[in-house]
């Protein structure tokens, strides 16, 4: 008799343990790893992209972790292996990478205005007096970021030949390097004339030294993307959570503000679509021979 009372509380207790929600939520999430184009130092991507992935990691049924990398190449052959389930891209490295994987934007940021918009910015030190516009460049250095930059590289390279007629052989120099940031600094200590910047970060630096000399026409909002064959509910969960983020919500805002600029105005839906006038452009600069890859 009493071997059964102890049988049957066994059973009891396997059972209250069993679908109790303690032990429902103590089972392993899945990992979701992110990624994002290195607009700047591995250290300050960290700072600017965590708060992005704990806020995820709060709002869907997964763990996310980001995955920071040096090259915009890397985020392409992050996709294309399947080492991120996501990766926030710029229009040009979503055009190319579209031509070898099947990715697809699911959302792209707003700005500050609420349009889903950024800008390429040209910038030289506020005291040089002889560069005032885009035409002034001839013959002036000019620092870029990566060759794979929308807006550090691929705009600024279609609008100087295109609005000012100056090709890569009419600068007396130009350098890429990996960081929008260290481009601001190649400017500042006087080692190149000029350089091409994303807006957010020519913005920090206004002040600190720095003019606009140039300001591009509106370029479409850096995609979110994901693999093709990626889960739906991953898909959904992502998106809904990322949809969300409204700046009105004071819980919201205190998230926003610790993101990277390009992001703290929330979001809106994507698609492929958005970046033909990216793929118009990349065309012209093929046939001019102007950019190869």
């Amino acid at each position: 008799m009493k071997s059964k009372v102890v049988f049957c509380l066994f059973i009891l207790l396997s059972g209250i343990l069993l679908f109790s929600p303690s032990a429902a939520f103590s089972k392993p999430r899945q990992t979701v790893y992110f990624s994002a184009i290195t607009l700047y130092h591995p250290i300050v991507m960290y700072q600017k992209y965590q708060p992005l992935m704990n806020y995820l990691s709060n709002n869907t049924p997964y763990n996310f972790e980001l995955k920071l990398n040096t090259d915009y190449n890397n985020i392409i052959r992050f996709l294309k292996n399947k080492e991120v389930q996501l990766a926030l891209l710029g229009g040009i490295t979503y055009a190319i990478a579209k031509e070898k994987i099947p990715i697809v934007p699911i959302v792209k940021p707003l700005n500050a205005d609420g349009s889903p918009y950024y800008r390429s910015v040209i910038v030289a030190q506020s005291k040089n007096t002889t560069i005032r516009s885009i035409a002034d460049l001839k013959d002036k250095s000019i620092a870029f970021p990566s060759k794979l930059s929308t807006s550090g590289y691929f705009v600024p390279l279609f609008y100087l030949s295109i609005e000012a007629g100056i090709t890569k052989d009419d600068l007396s120099s130009s350098k890429n390097f990996r960081y929008h940031d260290s481009v601001v600094w190649e400017v500042l200590r006087g080692n190149f004339d000029a350089g091409a910047v994303i807006d957010s970060v020519a913005d920090q630096y206004i002040d600190r030294g720095l003019k606009k000399v140039w300001t591009s026409p509106p370029i479409p909002g850096l995609p979110i993307v994901v693999r093709s064959d990626e889960n739906p509910e991953l898909v959904h969960h992502v998106k809904k959570a990322l949809l969300a983020l409204n700046r009105k919500n004071p819980e919201h805002c205190l998230i926003m503000d610790q993101l990277d600029k390009e992001l703290r105005y929330g979001f809106t839906s994507a698609s492929d679509k958005d970046y033909n006038i990216i793929r118009q452009m990349l065309k012209v600069l093929r046939k001019k021979g102007w950019f190869q890859h």
